[in-house]
């Protein structure tokens, strides 16, 4: 999993999209693991209801993992004797399914938590936590520029859908949500990702079409990319370029202090 969602790349690989097991490319950017389970839902589309169920999909997808199917991953793990007394550990018994193994990643992922930020510090009273700019940055954040529309709560996400415009105008457009619902509203739309350690995660949507935190600015402060299926809430900002540079700011502001990583373990099981 690491190699599209490095702990050192703010779980994601940096790329627009990932390469996959025999070089092909994907078609959409590796979503961060980084507070992934307070998401109501899993991928950019929103397939999966759960972390467990999430997991699960790539290990077939012909382009990322490969394997011809889940019982095809049951016996390849099942061959690697000492995986067995982990299994016993965790389950309290031995046998490998294809639901115990999402359930192993799942909870490894919800202790990939991030938090503490200078935001953070800063709304808990500290109010040296945070610089001018970075103020400024949150008045506009929750205010003017009204990113609460779709990055509210303490994760910064609705877990919704939302067109926003992006990658519209190729020839054949990923259609996002809709491929899941096949209702119309939902042509185009993508979930709203975490803004927490947002710095470490570029480049940005759902197609990593976006290089730079002040290139998402610019994009919000247009007001998208026209389209027929464009979300209402995303509306022209008309902000000074001091407002823009002040809302990057804000959210840098963002990054946890620790920031949560894991180290690689020293041996695999054989």
């Amino acid at each position: 999993c690491a190699t599209c969602h490095d702990p050192k790349r703010g779980w994601t690989d940096n790329q627009p999209v990932s390469a996959g097991i025999h070089g092909g490319m994907g078609t959409r950017s590796a979503p961060t693991v980084i507070n992934s389970t307070y998401y109501l839902l899993q991928f950019w589309d929103g397939r999966a209801k759960n972390l467990e169920e999430q997991a699960l999909g790539p290990i077939t997808n012909p382009i990322e993992m490969g394997m011809g199917s889940h019982d095809e991953m049951i016996s390849t793990l099942s061959n690697i004797q000492s995986y067995r007394p982990l299994f016993q550990k965790a389950f309290g018994d031995p046998n490998i399914t294809k639901e115990k193994v999402a359930m192993a990643i799942a909870s490894f992922e919800r202790t990939v938590l991030g938090g503490n930020s200078k935001f953070d510090r800063y709304s808990n009273g500290d109010k040296t936590a945070m610089n001018e700019s970075e103020v400024r940055g949150r008045e506009l954040f929750f205010g003017k520029a009204n990113c609460t529309r779709c990055h509210v709560g303490s994760n910064f996400s609705d877990s919704d859908f939302h067109n926003l415009g992006v990658g519209m105008k190729k020839p054949k457009p990923d259609w996002g949500r809709h491929d899941v619902t096949k209702e119309e509203k939902d042509k185009g739309a993508f979930k709203t990702p975490t803004v927490r350690d947002i710095t470490k995660t570029a480049p940005y949507m759902h197609d990593g079409s976006v290089a730079t935190l002040e290139e998402v600015v610019e994009l919000y402060d247009r007001g998208g990319e026209p389209n027929k299926w464009l979300s209402e809430k995303v509306v022209k900002l008309n902000l000074t370029a001091q407002e823009k540079a002040d809302l990057v700011a804000f959210m840098k502001a963002l990054d946890s202090s620790p920031y949560p990583s894991v180290e690689e373990p020293k041996e695999f099981p054989q």
